[in-house]
């Protein structure tokens, strides 16, 4: 059972959910309404925020998983849970300036990276020894 794992996958999906939230108060506070994507410079910072994270999310997720079935669930949920600090580091960043949101980007994407050479290196492992 893939416990750990399945708890870091609720707080992605959660920290995704409230990115979610500060665009609809975004919308109210600098009165940008739905379907409207710009505006304010804030709330288009904001709404980033949210879409690049749906963007990652189906890389990140699918990647998690395959690390924590052939690899092991609890450093999949320690990678996972240094991807979701990263989005925070990401997106306190970036609410403030869009030229400081690198720092968190970087790190998220170098957490995928390792989830994807684990997630192929566990697969290779396991036809190679008939798993």
């Amino acid at each position: 059972m893939l416990h750990y794992t399945a708890l870091v996958t609720i707080l992605a999906v959660l920290f995704y959910s409230y990115t979610g939230s500060r665009v609809s108060l975004a919308r109210g506070k600098f009165g940008v309404s739905a379907p409207a994507t710009t505006g304010h410079p804030e709330f288009e910072r904001i709404f980033r925020v949210h879409a690049n994270t749906l963007e990652w999310m189906p890389i990140f997720l699918p990647l998690l998983w395959l690390f924590a079935y052939y690899e092991s669930d609890v450093a999949a949920a320690v990678l996972g849970v240094i991807w979701i600090a990263a989005r925070m580091l990401y997106m306190v960043n970036y609410t403030k300036a869009a030229s400081t949101r690198g720092p968190g980007f970087t790190i998220q994407s170098i957490v995928c990276g390792v989830l994807l050479v684990g997630a192929v290196i566990g697969i290779i492992n396991s036809f190679m020894h008939g798993a």
